[in-house]
């Protein structure tokens, strides 16, 4: 294993140089949950309960794993609205200004219909439509997230989605935070369930009594939330596999320690599993980077949260230059790159896989966490490798469009019947030779029509 820092610090030093490092960077790459066979069996049985189940088995879930007893799963209207009135003037008016951003931001490029005609009567095109329902979940428990909730159903409601259901956790006395109730509102949600974990994403995926089926799900949540998604996909739709938040902060000798500190930090009160990495060049920047992290872990309320995910898969990272520390970054794939750096332009060209990336130093994580306009459900767990952030093409699906006239089809049936052939597909191929026979002989008929009326002049 590479060697780490002997002085007694808030995270473990490895340097990219050591014998043993390759090994060590490869288990922090690896964040794949340990115990995941368990958890899926017992993930499958509530998802088989709540299918058969229905309404029953869901209040029953509902009251075994999030600790309140409901008569009804969905906030009735004048709950709602109740719980809306609640919210404080000054977290209604900065919870409508992020959503207003969130919305700004997600219609400047929305996917529309398009076609193109070719000469001899040919059209393709694709015709884009929102889902007809979606269903988003949000967590609850440790902390509120009415941000989560303006992430979630913003692009949705930007491409018209028809119906937005959002599931989220109840507290124990079987209501719904008022924040979380107001941000639904602002987002454009039409239904809230008072519902969590596996059983809210069984409920979606297969509808219930009272929970409408969904085509898609979206948003993070717990290991049990991601791998009843996991489960469910193929029944409906959904967005990523969620993991615990992850930041990678790469830093030059330019950053400020306890700004690099801080959002780090600001990463790790997300969850006990949460993964927060410094990769930096500069050796002393580690060192004053530790002095911070153990100086501002002392003032925060969620300190136990912290040290946890401190003591996980977390880790800083001494390398040779700038250019491996944004090598090693590409490798980790972060949901959260930071380039608190002098050139942060010129490093962005080198980033390959980050689900989102903050340039420079007065960027922190916390600006796209709520209100900067792009997404913050990210793709976490090394998926930015091949996922993207939530946006308005989760919401909507396409539609071919293919149109032949019988001049486009004879310049190109020979084409298409050699090709089904070629596969032995012969019945493709019929379909086609019959049409062309008919277009021969309507051919035929209007030459001898024509000669016809040419030998009677």
């Amino acid at each position: 294993m590479a060697a780490r820092s002997t002085a007694k610090g808030v995270l473990p030093i490895l340097k990219s140089d050591d014998a043993g490092f390759e090994k060590a960077f490869e288990r922090l790459e690896r964040r794949r949950e340990e115990g995941a066979a368990d958890i899926e069996r017992a993930v499958r049985k509530i998802i088989d309960g709540v299918r058969n189940g229905g309404d029953k088995e869901l209040l029953a879930s509902i009251e075994k794993f999030d600790g309140a007893s409901l008569d009804a799963v969905e906030v009735a209207r004048d709950e709602w609205d109740a719980g809306v009135d609640q919210v404080d003037p000054a977290d209604r008016a900065a919870l409508g200004k992020a959503a207003m951003r969130v919305r700004d931001f997600h219609r400047r490029r929305i996917p529309s219909s398009w076609e193109m005609r070719e000469e001899g009567g040919g059209l393709f095109g694709y015709r884009v439509r929102p889902l007809a329902r979606v269903g988003l979940y949000v967590p609850g428990g440790k902390a509120l997230y009415p941000s989560t909730v303006i992430m979630n159903a913003v692009p949705a409601s930007c491409v018209e989605v028809p119906e937005i259901v959002m599931a989220t956790p109840p507290r124990p006395d079987g209501t719904v935070a008022p924040e979380v109730l107001l941000a639904a509102r602002v987002a454009g949600v039409h239904r809230v369930f008072k519902m969590g974990g596996a059983h809210a994403v069984a409920a979606l995926a297969f509808g219930t009594e009272s929970v409408p089926r969904v085509d898609k799900i979206t948003g993070p949540g717990s290991v049990w939330v991601t791998t009843a998604k996991r489960l469910v996909f193929g029944e409906v739709a959904i967005d990523s596999e969620a993991g615990p938040t992850e930041v990678v902060v790469v830093a030059d000798k330019t950053a400020t320690p306890a700004w690099v500190a801080a959002d780090l930090l600001s990463q790790a009160e997300h969850d006990e599993l949460a993964t927060a990495i410094l990769i930096t060049p500069v050796k002393s920047m580690a060192t004053r980077v530790q002095d911070q992290l153990a100086k501002q872990l002392k003032d925060l309320d969620r300190s136990k949260t912290i040290k946890k995910a401190l003591a996980g898969r977390s880790a800083i990272i001494v390398t040779k230059n700038l250019d491996e520390s944004i090598e090693l970054a590409n490798r980790y794939a972060p949901e959260h790159l930071v380039l608190a750096v002098d050139d942060p332009d010129g490093c962005l060209k080198q980033v390959r896989n980050a689900g989102a990336v903050f340039l420079g130093h007065y960027t922190p994580v916390a600006v796209g966490d709520y209100l900067a306009g792009p997404n913050h459900v990210l793709p976490t767990g090394g998926t930015a490798r091949f996922f993207s952030p939530l946006g308005v093409e989760d919401f909507l699906k396409r539609s071919s469009v293919v149109r032949f006239e019988p001049p486009k089809l004879r310049e190109l049936g020979a084409d298409v019947m050699r090709l089904a052939e070629l596969e032995g597909l012969t019945g493709h191929a019929k379909s086609v030779e019959l049409r062309l026979q008919k277009i021969r002989k309507v051919r035929r008929e209007r030459e001898a029509a024509r000669a016809e009326a040419d030998l009677e002049l």
